[in-house]
């Protein structure tokens, strides 16, 4: 099913940043929500993981409407924010130890998941360090473990490139494109459209508060008079 967003009006103060918004993540995509800044994007995401109500519209996951059901809403997505969110005085074991607890995944099978990423992110063998310790880019990937060691319907990913060498960059494309096609929904906002155009299925432009485009890389190209290998070129 997924996440669908119906006629969806937010903002701040009363102020809509967005209007009347409505698309799709369906199962086993990936969707890169697109435009310049302040068009809307963080406002959108903001509402797609429930920190802020609404002024109008509806957001449901998997058939869970966020404002009837909120707890199951938020429990079936995993959120990695452009700026980690880590917590000074916790190792990074225990981060991901309480990220699944949160979720009721704190099991065996779920670390076995853990260790697995954590090697892939070559962060093996210093989860017992402390955030202190850690690289804006180390940071990061701990965010990105948390987020992948979960079973979630979708994932919401905010630039999620900021920050990680190519290496990363090529993993973490690697797991999105492994866990859409388990069925995991996933979007994410990002700049680099050249790169998203190689593994998204779908653009979502938004332009003013609103969706001004919702589909394939070479639809957007061919929409915007770009050829499917100088997308870069849509906000120049």
């Amino acid at each position: 099913m997924g996440l669908q967003i119906d006629n969806l009006t937010a903002g701040y103060a009363g102020q809509a940043v967005v209007n009347n918004l409505t698309f799709t993540v369906s199962t086993g995509q990936i969707v890169a929500l697109i435009g310049l800044n302040g068009a809307g994007k963080s406002t959108t995401l903001k509402q797609v993981i429930g920190l802020r109500q609404p002024q109008a519209g509806r957001l449901s996951l998997d058939g869970h409407d966020l404002e009837k059901e909120p707890a199951a809403y938020k429990a079936a997505l995993a959120y990695i924010p452009e700026q980690p969110v880590l917590y000074d005085e916790l190792t990074l074991a225990e981060h991901l130890h309480l990220m699944l607890a949160a979720h009721g995944q704190d099991d065996g099978a779920h670390w076995q998941r853990v260790t697995s990423l954590l090697t892939v992110f070559r962060l093996n063998g210093k989860e017992h360090w402390l955030p202190i310790h850690f690289s804006k880019g180390m940071k990061q990937k701990v965010m990105l473990v948390a987020a992948f060691s979960l079973d979630t319907s979708l994932l919401v990913i905010d630039e999620p490139f900021l920050g990680l060498d190519v290496l990363a960059q090529k993993q973490l494309i690697t797991l999105m494109k492994e866990r859409a096609k388990e069925g995991t929904a996933v979007l994410l906002t990002t700049h680099l459209l050249q790169q998203a155009a190689a593994y998204v299925d779908d653009f979502a432009l938004l332009e003013d508060g609103q969706l001004s485009f919702f589909g394939k890389p070479s639809e957007l190209a061919a929409d915007r008079g770009l050829s499917e290998n100088d997308l870069d070129a849509l906000f120049s």
